[in-house]
């Protein structure tokens, strides 16, 4: 899990959220729907999606404003029904993630 940032396009308020890693989520940032909600992020175009069992969905985006390594990055976010933020290797194909299994650590630089 990692603690990510997001800001309010209208406002500029932030909000601290805890994300989990997905490397098979080729997309920057899914919210649960209730929580895109909350945080009143305005409706993008629908895009299509290829699930992992084949099946093509079609799921809502919105406008989002993440710091991302301390610069403020506008990026798409999809919206789904799940309980989790995922972040996916859209954000992270410049960077690098090493996972700890013997140490449970994670770190993205």
């Amino acid at each position: 899990m990692l603690l990510i940032r997001l800001k309010y396009p209208a406002s500029s308020v932030e909000s601290p959220v805890d994300a989990w890693i997905d490397t098979g989520f080729t997309g920057d940032l899914v919210l649960p729907a209730n929580l895109i909600a909350s945080l009143g992020l305005p409706l993008g175009p629908a895009v299509s999606a290829k699930l992992a069992d084949g099946s093509i969905v079609h799921l809502d985006t919105y406008s989002c404003i993440l710091d991302w390594f301390g610069q403020w990055k506008a990026i798409e976010v999809v919206s789904n029904q799940g309980d989790f933020p995922l972040l996916g290797v859209g954000l992270m194909q410049d960077h690098e993630l090493r996972v700890d299994y013997r140490l449970k650590s994670l770190t993205l630089t």
